[in-house]
């Protein structure tokens, strides 16, 4: 069942990419550029809204808080974050814009598929050399939350609740959808 639903949800958000343009590499580039912000629109609203229900529906017991995880934070993940960063602004998807526009039948998005592959693969065969390094030193006691929420992490801001946090940044993010204009 787990795999099942895993299947519909990602068939679903790969025609949500599809429909709001996020295979076109061009669309992103526009939209890193600022000078069409349709995507980034839509970007911010989905956020806004899945963060504001997922929340809500925690807080209400529709949702099991335990299947959600909270990863280490270290210095990797930013090195790694700049790097998917500049890879998106290069070649215009992330991985997941990626895969649904191969799935569309782009042929630029094969060589974006291959190529983090290729990046996977190195980085897995290269694991023991750099384990050790300085890229895998924690953040703030590395698994930290936030605001609270969990008895098992540690809140970087203990005095906000996590449901209101994640609430108002969720309507935040859809009052700027809101209230962007459609191009600059």
């Amino acid at each position: 069942m787990t795999i099942f639903l895993a299947i519909i949800l990602g068939i679903f958000f790969g025609f949500a990419l599809q429909r709001v343009g996020a295979t076109n590499p061009q669309n992103i580039i526009n939209m890193l550029r600022l000078t069409d912000l349709n995507l980034m629109k839509a970007i911010l609203f989905a956020i806004g809204i899945s963060s504001t229900l997922l929340f809500l529906l925690m807080s209400v017991g529709v949702i099991d808080a335990g299947h959600l995880s909270v990863k280490s934070s270290y210095i990797g993940v930013i090195v790694g974050g700049a790097l998917l960063g500049l890879g998106f602004a290069v070649a215009g998807y992330c991985p997941g814009t990626g895969l649904v526009a191969l799935a569309d039948g782009r042929k630029d998005a094969l060589f974006f598929v291959g190529g983090g592959l290729v990046g996977a693969l190195i980085y897995t065969l290269s694991y023991d050399i750099i384990k050790d390094s300085w890229l895998f030193d924690k953040i703030a006691g590395g698994k930290v939350m936030l605001a609270t929420g969990s008895d098992t992490f540690q809140p970087l801001l203990p005095f906000i609740p996590g449901t209101l946090l994640a609430v108002s940044i969720g309507v935040v993010f859809m009052l700027i959808a809101w209230k962007l204009p459609d191009k600059v």
